[in-house]
């Protein structure tokens, strides 16, 4: 189905980059669910009536954005118009105000070059809530890369796709298409066999509604991650992911994550196995952000992310 070719505004403050913020999002351009290219962000999303492949870009600069989304592929209601919207919103953190993390980082000498470099940034969401685990599991004492590997091939076994102009476009599996999933099959995509046993299990809790979004959404960040600690394969790394990533709580930081803490400790030109608990308290209610810090300074050095001109 063409879609028709109309713009709906995506109104947010300023400073928004938009591209910091997708890519901190896809973690490696390799993500076959978030794509950034020519500019744009390009994504499926599933609505209550179909697929629909959206793409976002801002048409004005990092200090005065105009982001828009347009439709690539589908011709939804008004109603799922503005669904599209909540969820791109969400997705891209354009609700969220990121000038006091962005000043206590700033306030920190060692930081403050990462910190003008992606300004403008904003703390990433999965658009779905099994989709938050398709990008937890997998990853659980692994590389970023070996996970990453492991999740396309989930996408590609499971997920659905559109195809448009000859592309094909990925959409997440959903906990359906992995509660029925046989084991063996879920192994074959490279899970070893505990991970494949738990993301089934979360998938089945969730299809049932017994592990509601919304349920661990309304709890104090301290329960949420007492209560995702009981699930099976969910340890406190997971579970602080989980509420980061999936449902932006910025007041939790991954402990015990290698990649995060490489990251910090280079951005802070400090020596190897140094401890950095104290420095990712001082953030408070914001040390999660120092997460997104870490990956974007990685993918600053990969040349992955352009840096924002100093407005200071």
């Amino acid at each position: 189905m063409k879609a028709e070719s109309q713009e709906t505004q995506l109104s947010t403050r300023a400073p928004f980059h938009l591209e910091a913020t997708v890519r901190v999002l896809q973690r490696r351009p390799t993500n076959l669910v978030e794509v950034w290219e020519q500019g744009r962000y390009v994504r499926v999303l599933r609505t209550s009536e179909d697929l629909t492949l959206v793409e976002v870009e801002n048409r004005g600069t990092i200090d005065e954005p105009d982001v828009r989304y347009s439709l690539r592929h589908g011709n939804p209601s008004t109603a799922t118009r503005r669904q599209l919207a909540r969820t791109l919103r969400k997705v891209l953190g354009l609700d969220v105000d990121a000038g006091p993390p962005q000043r206590l980082v700033e306030a920190d000498r060692r930081l403050r070059p990462v910190a003008l470099a992606l300004r403008g940034m904003r703390p990433p969401r999965f658009a779905e809530w099994f989709e938050t685990f398709v990008n937890v599991v997998p990853f659980q004492q692994l590389s970023l890369e070996a996970g990453l590997a492991i999740v396309g091939r989930l996408v590609e076994r499971f997920g659905e796709q559109l195809e448009q102009s000859g592309r094909r476009f990925h959409a997440p599996p959903t906990a359906r298409a992995v509660a029925v999933a046989r084991l063996e099959a879920l192994r074959k995509c490279g899970l070893s066999s505990r991970k494949a046993e738990s993301l089934r299990y979360l998938a089945r809790a969730i299809e049932s509604g017994e592990l509601a979004e919304d349920k661990i959404s309304g709890m104090k960040t301290d329960d949420a991650l007492r209560a995702l600690v009981e699930l099976p394969g969910i340890g406190p790394w997971s579970a602080s992911l989980v509420l980061l990533r999936g449902l932006g709580r910025l007041d939790v930081f991954p402990p015990g994550d290698v990649g995060a803490a490489r990251g910090l400790g280079a951005l802070m030109h400090l020596r190897p196995g140094a401890s950095l608990t104290r420095r990712v308290e001082r953030l408070g209610a914001y040390r999660g952000y120092l997460y997104f810090y870490a990956l974007g300074g990685s993918l600053l050095r990969k040349d992955l992310i352009q840096a924002a001109s100093s407005s200071r």
